[in-house]
């Protein structure tokens, strides 16, 4: 009787470890799967671009016009009057007016209004490409992520 006893608590003994180590792995789990959630919920937070990115995609969706306009001999579109909030548009960094930025803003401004200033295609791409190797030399030194994307605007 002595011995059934021990096999008894034995296997009760081994049983309330095998529960326990269960639990201990469920409980894993499911805080696994709260971080997950929680991980979910935090993608689904929008992003909201700076004032100083829509400005950037608007120079972008301005130039492809551009660029469409010198390939095709048509009409240039005029330069919207917003484009001078280059200079006040908050940034997605707060550091982002750096002098760098400061000396190219009015160099780009510039460079995109000389561009209408003849009527000769050659010269007109060349301008051109000159407004947007101007945008490529900025970013190089301020914000590289968008080189790619610029360089597709260059006319060959």
């Amino acid at each position: 009787m002595l011995l059934k006893q021990m096999a008894y608590y034995c296997n009760n003994k081994y049983l309330i470890l095998g529960l326990t180590f269960l639990a201990f792995l469920f409980n894993l789990s499911c805080k696994e799967k709260e971080s997950e959630q929680n991980v979910k919920e935090d993608e689904l937070v929008m992003y909201q671009p700076s004032e100083m990115a829509n400005l950037m995609n608007a120079f972008y969706v301005y130039n492809e016009a551009l660029k469409e306009a010198i390939n095709t001999g048509s009409e240039l579109p005029e330069m919207p009057e917003y484009f001078d909030k280059i200079h006040t548009a908050k940034m997605t960094d707060k550091d982002g007016r750096t002098p760098i930025f400061q000396s190219f803003a009015p160099l780009y401004l510039d460079a995109q209004k000389a561009i209408k200033d003849t009527l000769d295609r050659e010269i007109l791409k060349q301008r051109y490409n000159a407004t947007i190797n101007l945008c490529i030399s900025c970013h190089q030194t301020e914000c590289v992520g968008p080189i790619p994307r610029i360089k597709k605007l260059i006319i060959n």
